[in-house]
């Protein structure tokens, strides 16, 4: 079991420096401790905006610039490219046909990065 997660939720990049808050559109009418509740497809860039400034290689941004500071690493602003939705999700709870969003699922940016849930945005509601 673990805790629905639901807008407002804190991610992390392993690339990136800072936190984000997940931005659930609250299109299923579903609640989680009072906020929009989410699903394994909210992961567009709708849904996940930035962890500050990206460190991977892997972004052409990031290696422009460190190539640019002579080898430095040189970090840029993160846009993050998420490629694929959110796993495992919840197996057993569904919201609009979807898979509810567990506070141990994770992602993976197009730039080499995993995205994890730091804090489900609340900590009352759980789902299997």
């Amino acid at each position: 079991m673990g805790n629905c997660v639901c807008c407002g939720a804190l991610l992390q990049c392993s690339f990136g420096v800072a936190p984000s808050p997940l931005m659930v559109i609250p299109q299923n009418m579903v609640l989680c401790g009072a906020m929009p509740a989410a699903t394994v497809m909210d992961f567009t860039p709708t849904n996940i905006i930035t962890f500050g400034l990206c460190q991977s290689m892997l972004n052409p941004t990031v290696a422009a610039a460190t190539a640019a500071a002579m080898g430095v690493l040189t970090p840029m602003p993160c846009q993050p490219l998420v490629i694929a939705p959110w796993t495992p999700g919840s197996t057993k709870t569904m919201i609009g046909n979807m898979p509810a969003l567990t506070d141990n699922s994770k992602t993976t940016c197009a730039f080499g990065g995993t995205i994890s849930i730091n804090f489900a945005g609340q900590a009352t509601v759980q789902v299997s």
